[in-house]
């Protein structure tokens, strides 16, 4: 397990988090005038997937439990591919969220009934790593300690059960950018939510020098102002050494609603900080959005666009690679 850590974590590397739903790759095939169909998700994952040269940047990919089962033009398992290529696949095994009984606008996240069985069958196509998200809402009296409990206990238990299967999880407890709150606040809800998370792995003897955090930047509300990148990585630094303990082998930031430019602009200036203060975590990105934004509108879904929609793709993990060297 400690080398496919390492190599999760390699230097001047990223992850790219291919593990949307089908309901949200849709929201992404929508905006380019797709039909959400699993051919059109296919080519969708295809386009970042079978990207020449993406091991230079990449070290892994999460993917959907469609994805991993999904093979290239080729007739090539995705997974395969990656593989050839050295890179550590990832998959997302929780089950969306649900409402959390007797917390109105709170959810807790689903997943661990038939878990064990579900590991066993990622870690037989290639899986070696699995992720599990759980959201956090800030507003009038949330997140409740209670909804940071009960999500973090999960975590735990998630936890417990990958690394009894022989693999490396990641957690995400990830604080939602709607609302109109503060950077303070922002960073005040990652902290506890962070901090309650190794609590718990920890009590159920979880082994925190081979857990992944991934986690969100501090930063306002979308209905508030923008944070220059000096007080984002400030805020997000002094959370999380309050929070994380220092056996966690690396932090990966998630893109969280802002643009390709700004994530990349953050993230450059939260892995200088942490230089800056000595951070004692491997500090890189799991972006989503913020990598697949502009190949998709490149794109378009035509197949002449593909291969300048790779070059922007290329463009775009090159930004981001410098961004954590």
């Amino acid at each position: 397990m400690e080398k496919i850590i390492q190599n999760f974590l390699a230097d001047g590397k990223g992850i790219l988090a291919a593990d949307e739903s089908n309901k949200t790759a849709g929201k992404r095939l929508d905006a380019i005038g797709l039909e959400n169909t699993e051919e059109n998700r296919r080519a969708f994952r295809d386009l970042f997937l079978s990207t020449e040269g993406i091991e230079n940047y990449l070290s892994g990919v999460i993917l959907y439990d469609e994805t991993i089962r999904q093979t290239n033009p080729n007739g090539t398992l995705f997974t395969d591919a990656l593989k050839e290529k050295g890179i550590e696949i990832g998959i997302k095994v929780d089950m969306s969220t649900t409402p959390l009984p007797g917390f109105p606008e709170e959810v807790m996240t689903q997943g661990l009934d038939g878990l064990g069985e579900r590991l066993s069958e990622y870690k037989d196509m290639g899986a070696t790593f699995t992720k599990w998200r759980a959201v956090f809402r800030i507003g009038e009296g949330i997140p409740t300690k209670e909804c940071i409990h009960a999500n973090a206990l999960d975590m735990a238990r998630y936890v417990a059960f990958v690394q009894e299967a022989g693999m490396g999880p990641i957690v995400e407890p990830e604080v939602l950018l709607d609302g109109d709150h503060t950077i303070e606040e922002s960073a005040e809800t990652i902290e506890e939510a962070v901090s309650h998370t190794f609590y718990e792995i920890k009590r159920m003897r979880g082994d925190i020098s081979k857990t992944i955090l991934k986690t969100s930047m501090a930063l306002p509300g979308s209905k508030n102002e923008k944070a220059k990148p000096e007080e984002v990585a400030k805020s997000t630094l002094s959370a999380l050494l309050a929070s994380v303990p220092k056996e966690v082998p690396g932090v990966v930031f998630l893109s969280g609603g802002q643009t390709s430019e700004e994530a990349s602009l953050n993230l450059a200036t939260i892995v200088s900080e942490g230089k800056r203060v000595g951070a004692p975590w491997k500090l890189t990105f799991s972006f989503a959005r913020a990598l697949q934004e502009e190949p998709l509108s490149t794109w378009g879904g035509k197949l002449e666009n593909v291969e300048t929609a790779r070059k922007v793709l290329e463009d775009v993990l090159v930004r981001n690679t410098k961004a954590i060297s």
